[in-house]
């Protein structure tokens, strides 16, 4: 039996989802993605001494901002009230990699995993953005969405606690 995804109505016609019913609960989302440099570009990276200024800084508000415009680029995601986002990075030198999460929370109808992932892919694109002149063969992987909190699906996590 094919299932039906739920951005699609009964003639097959694209819809954004009915939530008008789902009771408002906390919402929490967590996404990540990598991207490896050459040395050059890392070391930029890693002292904070690019031409353009601070790249994980300026990789952070871009991501937080792009946190708050996902409805208005990813055409049937709700508009929502963000209540929390944030970047972490951790830096690996012995791979010439930065990893990013992106965290965001709010109270609502529903999740917010999408903004999360738009969060972590707009951060590793200002990286690339901001050292291209370093390295133009700079590759972003393993983007995905890693925890998942609140409403009817519950808690969902793509790796085991260790």
């Amino acid at each position: 039996m094919e299932q039906k995804g739920n951005h699609f109505d009964e003639k097959g016609n694209a819809i954004m989802v009915d939530v008008s019913k789902k009771e408002a609960t906390l919402r929490i989302a967590k996404a990540e993605g990598y991207i490896k440099m050459n040395e050059a570009a890392f070391r930029v990276v890693e002292g904070g001494t690019s031409k353009k200024g601070d790249v994980l800084g300026t990789a952070r508000i871009a991501g937080i901002m792009a946190v708050k415009q996902t409805s208005s680029l990813i055409p049937l995601c709700h508009p929502l009230s963000i209540e929390k986002a944030s970047i972490d990075f951790e830096k690996d030198p012995s791979k010439r990699c930065v990893r990013a999460v992106c965290t965001v929370q709010t109270t609502g109808k529903t999740g917010v995993e999408m903004e999360a992932l738009c969060g972590v892919n707009i951060t590793l694109l200002t990286i690339y953005d901001m050292c291209k002149a370093l390295d133009r063969g700079m590759e972003m992987y393993g983007i995905s969405l890693i925890e998942k909190k609140g409403g009817k699906s519950g808690h969902y996590r793509r790796y085991e606690e260790e």
